[in-house]
């Protein structure tokens, strides 16, 4: 199962989206593994509904980042500036 990292919260605490069951989780930044950052993915193992395995997944991590990269790329060549004139 596949999870990402969303957000950490006072600087403590990382919150987990783990989308194929629609839930989020709640650990301490300290479980986390090396190299983890906001937006990174992992492969998850739940259990008893607690997260019981938590693997950085590099691989997803960057080809989601490209998708989002190219999609703001398209949204930035679209835009032709404001459509009020200055006086």
């Amino acid at each position: 199962m596949k999870g990402y990292l969303d957000r950490i919260e006072d600087d403590k605490y990382a919150v987990i989206l783990v989308e194929e069951i629609g839930k989020e989780y709640v650990l301490s930044k300290d479980q986390l593994p090396d190299g983890s950052s906001i937006h990174s993915y992992f492969d998850v193992k739940i259990e008893d509904d607690r997260i019981t395995s938590l693997t950085l997944d590099e691989k997803t991590s960057i080809s989601e980042q490209q998708k989002v990269d190219s999609m703001m790329a398209k949204l930035r060549s679209k835009s032709k500036g404001s459509k009020f004139s200055k006086k």
